[in-house]
């Protein structure tokens, strides 16, 4: 079974669309939809209650710890999926590359997909030009720091196995930034990942959460975090193999 997981703030004008694409298009998956509600101050959470009351499939929680980042880690402690994937609900995100997610993880022995919305075969429409100026910016730094040639690690889109996700617990980032912890502690872990090509539209309706100004700081922080942590691993992991010879 796949879990996925659609943190929600403000997200009423989407709930609806949410719940009809996945029932067209996920009829003959074993599948959950978890949606968390983050303190939305609409009637978000209400309307999350009527369609998970009419179709099984949907879960609802409501965030304890305000924030992007223990929406996440809830969902991901109350999952119970063998795969677990993470969406936004502004649905900018193809159901057709989930399904390819889906597949390549069950048919490999791999940790993890990783989408990139830059690559050959990738699609990428209504990005505003000042952010995706700066988005490839910040991951090409992030290509340097961590010696990876992963060009996508700020998109959240992206498939886990379950246990993997689960190891990585707890998610130390509050907001946006924690879609950077969790593919780089997935790299410096020694995880296995193969990179796919992914589709992506600009949201349709309601209003973006995302504010470059508000996140730079938190983006560094984890970034730095995520170094620091590889470079203790890498060091511990030399100290095990000088042992063992």
């Amino acid at each position: 079974m796949i879990t996925i997981l659609i943190p929600l703030r403000n997200e009423y004008e989407n709930l609806k669309e949410i719940e009809s694409t996945f029932s067209a298009n996920f009829k003959n998956i074993d599948h959950e939809i978890i949606l968390i509600n983050d303190f939305s101050s609409d009637n978000t959470l209400i309307k999350a209650k009527e369609i998970s009351n009419i179709n099984s499939n949907f879960i609802v929680l409501d965030n304890k710890k305000k924030g992007l980042g223990g929406a996440i880690n809830l969902g991901i402690e109350n999952a119970k999926g063998d795969f677990i994937c993470i969406m936004m609900a502004d649905l900018s995100d193809d159901l057709n590359d989930l399904k390819k997610y889906y597949s390549l993880i069950k048919e490999n022995n791999i940790d993890a997909i990783f989408g990139s919305r830059f690559m050959k075969n990738s699609k990428v429409t209504g990005y505003p030009r000042n952010k995706m100026l700066l988005n490839r910016i910040f991951n090409f730094l992030v290509k340097i720091v961590f010696f990876n040639s992963y060009n996508d690690y700020t998109n959240a889109f992206k498939i886990y196995k379950a246990n993997m996700l689960k190891s990585l617990l707890p998610l130390i980032s509050e907001s946006f930034n924690v879609f950077l912890e969790i593919p780089l502690k997935t790299i410096s872990r020694g995880y296995s990942f193969k990179v796919v090509p992914i589709s992506w539209t600009g949201r349709k309706k309601g209003t973006a959460k995302f504010r470059i100004q508000e996140l730079r700081s938190k983006y560094i922080f984890t970034l730095l975090y995520c170094l620091i942590e590889k470079l203790l691993l890498k060091k511990k992991n030399n100290r095990d193999i000088s042992k063992k010879l």
